[in-house]
């Protein structure tokens, strides 16, 4: 098994400052490779040794800015040929479009966000935004299942043309064995399971380091378990975004997001 990490700061067209988070995370990742490499005796992080490579992405010219989506299409088309487990770590949540735009219909992505980005009102633009990003999908939409939103204006009937299935932060707070379950059968018969968390999902006391909170997030304990639900040899990558450090209270949200990360790298690798 190898791993291949995408830093992917790209923050335009809303959170802006969520691309520092990105090459934050990425410091992390090469934190936990150098840490390993330099310990001598044995630890579960022996496993990544030699088999995580690490590719950041920059946006700071014009042409750059661009190409962002092209770029960040090639970039995970590779990752998902290549058969490895990828780790794609992005700006705000639109920084994770190129990497729908590769999946397909019989892939699916479990979805952890406080927002359902299909937002269309009168006040919210039909242009490309990370508030709508998923009506822009470039080819057919795997199928998506959200879990621990906390939206409450947009429509069942609405929801259904994008997602087939959405568990809001009341459900999972009322009902996480079952929707334990239905993840793990959503998961089930999918060619390909990606794993697309906005850092949002959590609970603002957990997580203070996003720029559009909502109260009554996802707790710690009942992420992992829906997590462990949703895992299988199925999953060929994750994906977090929406880390904004300028909003971080004493490191609170890094710690958080950092032990994640090297979390899922110990497990892709069987550490």
């Amino acid at each position: 098994m190898r791993t291949s990490v995408t830093v992917f700061p790209f923050d335009l067209f809303g959170s802006a400052g969520t691309g520092a988070g990105a090459q934050a995370l990425g410091d992390a990742v090469r934190e936990i490779l150098d840490d390993t490499e330099a310990e001598t005796r044995p630890c579960r992080a022996d496993c990544l040794r030699g088999n995580v490579d690490v590719q950041e992405f920059a946006f700071e010219t014009v042409a750059r800015v661009r190409a962002w989506r092209k770029t960040g299409r090639e970039a995970a088309r590779r990752a998902l040929k290549a058969g490895d487990f990828h780790l794609w770590l992005g700006g705000n949540h639109l920084s994770v479009l190129p990497v729908y735009d590769e999946l397909g219909r019989g892939d699916c992505v479990v979805q952890f966000d406080a927002h359902l980005d299909v937002y269309d009102f009168h006040d919210t633009t039909t242009e490309l935004s990370h508030g709508n990003f998923l009506y822009h999908v470039d080819g057919p939409l795997p199928r998506i299942v959200n879990v621990g939103h906390r939206d409450l204006f947009l429509t069942p009937a609405g929801l259904a043309v994008t997602f087939e299935a959405v568990h809001s932060a009341h459900d999972v707070a009322t009902n996480a064995d079952r929707i334990a379950e239905q993840l793990r059968a959503a998961t089930a018969t999918a060619n390909r399971v990606w794993i697309d968390i906005d850092a949002d999902a959590f609970d603002p006391a957990a997580m203070p380091a996003v720029l559009q909170p909502l109260p009554f997030g996802l707790a710690g304990p009942t992420f992992l378990k829906l997590l462990d639900a949703a895992w299988s040899d199925r999953v060929v990558g994750v994906s977090i975004s929406e880390f904004a450090p300028s909003a971080d209270s004493r490191d609170t949200s890094l710690n958080l997001l950092g032990w994640l990360v090297e979390f899922l790298l110990l497990r892709a690798h069987g550490g």
